[in-house]
């Protein structure tokens, strides 16, 4: 996609000898069909932090969150600090996303099809990005002060290329809790040429899905009607 390889050219420069950091997540203790009857892994984010607390600069990059069938896509994003993401419009309605969770609280407003909004993101963390018209739609995006992340594959396999080096290894799955993700990190010791690290197992058991308020901190309307801001469309 796009957005993917803006963030890999930008980075080049940064990961162009090294050595590959490797492994495979595992979901279990799951809810959901695509994990349980198709096996389907991906989704998950590895990130690898260098340990020390190391901050590299911010680099002007832009990534792209579309809103199309009343959908963010992709639903997950991770970026770079320092990244500018684009919120294109691209239904016949109005949209608004917009995020008043951890991280940076962020609201582009109303704005009509055809149209798009940009936020720069400076602040490590996860954003739980809402539509404040339509309720169904959500995305995250999560903001890493480090150039070295990627989203596992069907497989749960993940692979990226770093310096060698100690890192913080972290990852992310949006149906974990927080203490099962912190459980999970640690850290890992990257010498040439390749360092595959044991399986990761994450599970879902104390996932539990909480509705979330609109922009204004209020419940959203019992349904959703897109004439209210679009006449002539129908749902």
């Amino acid at each position: 996609m796009i957005w993917r390889l803006l963030i890999c050219f930008s980075l080049g420069a940064l990961t162009a000898a090294g050595a590959t950091l490797s492994g495979r997540v595992m979901l279990r203790d799951s809810r959901a069909d695509a994990v349980n009857k198709r096996m389907d892994f991906s989704g998950v984010v590895v990130s690898a932090q260098p340990a020390g607390g190391l901050s590299l600069p911010q680099s002007p990059v832009h990534a792209t969150m579309l809103q199309k069938g009343k959908m963010f896509i992709p639903h997950i994003l991770p970026v770079m600090s320092g990244t500018t993401v684009d919120f294109p419009n691209s239904d016949p309605i109005f949209h608004n996303a917009f995020s008043s969770f951890s991280g940076q609280i962020f609201d582009v407003g109303l704005y009509p099809p055809g149209t798009s909004r940009a936020v720069r993101f400076t602040r490590p963390g996860v954003l739980r990005v809402f539509c404040n018209i339509h309720p169904a739609m959500s995305a995250i995006i999560l903001v890493f002060n480090t150039p070295w992340f990627v989203t596992t594959l069907k497989d749960g396999s993940f692979e990226m290329n770093v310096p060698p080096g100690e890192y913080e290894l972290s990852v992310f799955h949006e149906r974990a809790t927080e203490r099962e993700l912190t459980s999970l990190a640690r850290r890992v010791a990257v010498q040439e040429p390749a360092l595959q690290v044991p399986p990761i197992s994450i599970s879902e058991a104390e996932y539990l899905v909480a509705p979330h308020k609109n922009k204004y901190g209020h419940d959203y309307p019992p349904s959703s009607n897109d004439q209210a801001v679009y006449p002539g469309v129908r749902n």
